[in-house]
């Protein structure tokens, strides 16, 4: 068990570095406009930067190849969904950050990010480290 939760602990550290820099670091002019567009480029781009460092993660910690595959893009899937959904609702509702709702949004939006992480070490745990 030593060993799993060791494990479990440092992948879960890489991809919390991974979210603060594609979240916060790595965002572009046209990542961050037009976020209440469905079919927008920049979020293509901005949900590929998460799947691509989620990627990294997983193969820094041995993952077999197919199941990074199936998480990068479960994880590009949910990604650029839930911040189709923030950025549609701050649109519809004229919300900037000055507003009280925004951040509550905001707060929405990173907690479903990070219950997606739980959902991909869960997979991790189940079908990665006995893979």
């Amino acid at each position: 068990m030593g060993d799993v939760f060791e494990a479990l602990i440092v992948l879960l550290c890489l991809l919390q570095a991974k979210h603060m820099f594609a979240d916060y670091f790595l965002q572009t002019r046209s990542m961050l406009g037009g976020r209440d567009i469905y079919l927008h480029q920049g979020r293509f781009l901005h949900a590929g930067v998460h799947a691509a460092g989620s990627a990294l993660a997983f193969l820094i910690m041995g993952t077999p190849v197919m199941l990074i595959l199936l998480v990068a893009v479960g994880e590009w899937i949910a990604h650029y969904h839930i911040d189709w959904a923030k950025g549609r609702y701050t649109a519809r509702q004229n919300l900037t950050p000055d507003d009280a709702a925004y951040w509550r949004a905001t707060g929405v939006d990173q907690a479903l990010h990070q219950l997606t992480y739980i959902i991909m070490l869960w997979c991790w745990l189940t079908f990665g480290i006995a893979g």
